[in-house]
C-alpha cells in the first residue's frame, strides 16, 4: 500500500475534516478503483461515475430517496439488518414517518413525490420565471449599491445571501413587507447549520422538521389566500391541486414552498460565491467575460460542473441490485457524489481543468437528475448570470482581497464542513467602482 492509498483509506470521508477543503483528490482515487466502491469506514457505496450516477437518479423503483439528505448519520429507524436479500419497499414505507425530514420533498418517493412536486411546478412556469428574472436585474443593482462606493465587500453577506433570499421571495410571491423577516430567519438558520461540524448532521441532533418557521408562515399565507383570493402569486399556489384534482392540505403546499425557499437560496449562494471566487482568482477569464458577455451562461454551467454547490446525495437500495458491475444488497446506503460524477473523464475531457467555453458543460449533474432534479435550477442560473453582468457593469476590475485570503500563490479559503454541501464560508473581494456608477 503506497502513501497515497494509505492516506485516502485511513480517513473517513463522512467524519473526518481531511477532505473538506479538497474532496476531489479523494473522489478521483475512488473512481480509479471503480465508479462504484464500498468505502471501509461506514460501509457506504460511493458512486463517483457519471453514468452510474444517472442510473441511480433515474430509478426510484430500485433506489429510495427516504434519507437522501442525511444517509445513516442522523439515525436510521428502519430495521435493515437481515433484509439484504429482500425487497424492503414495504419496510421503508412502514417506517417512513420516523425518518429524518420525511415531510420534505427531497426525501419523498413516488407517488407522493410526484403529487407534491406537481404543486411546485404549477408555480415555476416559464412565464413566472421570466417575470422573476425581470425583477432580478433591478434587485442586483440595488444590492450592489449598498457597498459599491467602499470598493470592497464580504461577498456572501453583502450580496449573495440577501440577493438570493429576496430573489426566491419574489418568485414565491412573499409580500414585500415580510421579506426582511424571511432574510433574517434564513441567515439565522444558515449560522446554526454552519456550526454543525463535519457532515452537518449528527445522530440525535437533527430535528424532524427544522423548517417549522417557514412551514407556519407559508401555511398562514395559503390559508389566507384560500379564504380571500387576491389574484397574486400566493393565491395561485393556494389554488393548486394534485394531478388527480384533489385539494392538498395547506401544510402540504407550505412544505413544498418552504423546501424551494430554503434550498434555493442555499445552493445559489454557493454558486454565486464560487463564480466570483474564480473570476477574482483568474483575471484572464474575468476579462474574457467582460469583453464578451455572451460567454457568461456557459461560464456558469462550467462553474456548476467544476465546483457545484451539492457534493452528493444519498439513496437507499430497496432490493438486491447491481450498479457498475457491483452487487448492492438491499438496505445499503449509496452516496451519489455529484462533484465526482462531474469530473468523470469518460464524460468530460480533461475534467480537472476549468474551461469556460466547454461545449458539454451543461451535462453536469450539479442539480441532480431525474424526478428529484432541483426545480429551482432555472432561478439559480438566472441569478448567477445577472449578478455577473451587473457587477461587471458597475466595476472595472474584481479581485480577491489578499488581506483576508492571502496572495495568489498562497490563497486561504474556508469551506463548509459538510458532506452534502460544497461552498465557501466567506469571500472577501475588492473592486474598482466605475465613476458615476454603471456604464
Amino acid at each position: 500500500m503506497n502513501d497515497k492509498t494509505h492516506e485516502f483509506e485511513a480517513h473517513d470521508f463522512f467524519r473526518s475534516d481531511r477532505f473538506v477543503n479538497d474532496p476531489y483528490a479523494y473522489f478521483d482515487y475512488l473512481r480509479e478503483q471503480a465508479p462504484v466502491l464500498r468505502e471501509p469506514h461506514q460501509g457506504i457505496y460511493m458512486v463517483t461515475g457519471f453514468e452510474e450516477a444517472l442510473e441511480i437518479y433515474n430509478d426510484p423503483e430500485r433506489f429510495s430517496s427516504c434519507m437522501s439528505t442525511t444517509g445513516p448519520f442522523a439515525g436510521c429507524p428502519i430495521p435493515l439488518k437481515g433484509h439484504e436479500k429482500d425487497d424492503i419497499s414495504a419496510l421503508i414505507e412502514e417506517y417512513r414517518d420516523q425518518t429524518p425530514f420525511s415531510d420534505q420533498l427531497p426525501t419523498m418517493d413516488p407517488p407522493a413525490h410526484t403529487d407534491h412536486r406537481s404543486l411546485l411546478m404549477r408555480l415555476i412556469t416559464p412565464v413566472r420565471l421570466k417575470q422573476n428574472e425581470e425583477y432580478l436585474w433591478g434587485l442586483a443593482d440595488k444590492q450592489i449599491a449598498t457597498f459599491l462606493s467602499t470598493g470592497a465587500c464580504e461577498f456572501m453577506g453583502d450580496f449573495a445571501q440577501p440577493f438570493a433570499v429576496l430573489a426566491v421571495s419574489d418568485l414565491l410571491g412573499v409580500p414585500a413587507e415580510d421579506r426582511i423577516q424571511f432574510r433574517k430567519q434564513l441567515i439565522r438558520q444558515e449560522q446554526e447549520r454552519g456550526g454543525a461540524g463535519v457532515g452537518g448532521v449528527d445522530e440525535g441532533e437533527v430535528q424532524h422538521s427544522p423548517l417549522e418557521w417557514l412551514y407556519d408562515t407559508f401555511s398562514t399565507y395559503i390559508e389566507d389566500r384560500r379564504r380571500n383570493p387576491s389574484g397574486d402569486i400566493l393565491t395561485g399556489l393556494a389554488q393548486a391541486t394534485f394531478p388527480d384534482g384533489s385539494v392538498p392540505q395547506a401544510i402540504d403546499v407550505a412544505r413544498v414552498a418552504s423546501n424551494l425557499f430554503a434550498a434555493g437560496q442555499e445552493t445559489t449562494v454557493r454558486l454565486l460565491s464560487y463564480a466570483f471566487q474564480l473570476i477574482g482568482d483568474r483575471p484572464e477569464i474575468q476579462q474574457r467575460l467582460r469583453a464578451d458577455r455572451s460567454l457568461i451562461p456557459n461560464f456558469v454551467e462550467e462553474c456548476l460542473r467544476f465546483e457545484g454547490p451539492v457534493k452528493g446525495d444519498f439513496r437507499l437500495a430497496k432490493k438486491p441490485t447491481q450498479v457498475g458491475g457491483v452487487d448492492i444488497p438491499a438496505g445499503s446506503f449509496l452516496y451519489i457524489a455529484n462533484s465526482a460524477a462531474n469530473r468523470d473523464s469518460r464524460q468530460f475531457d480533461n475534467p480537472g481543468e476549468f474551461q469556460e467555453d466547454r461545449a458539454n458543460a451543461r451535462l453536469h449533474v450539479a442539480f441532480g437528475r431525474g424526478r428529484h432534479a432541483c426545480p429551482g435550477a432555472p432561478l439559480a442560473r438566472a441569478e448567477a448570470v445577472i449578478s455577473l453582468n451587473r457587477m461587471f457593469e458597475h466595476t472595472s476590475d474584481i479581485r480577491i482581497d489578499e488581506a483576508v485570503h492571502g496572495p495568489a500563490d498562497a490563497r486561504r479559503y474556508s469551506y463548509l464542513p459538510t458532506f452534502i454541501l460544497r461552498g465557501l464560508t466567506h469571500l472577501n473581494l475588492r473592486f474598482d467602482p466605475l465613476p458615476g456608477g454603471a456604464r
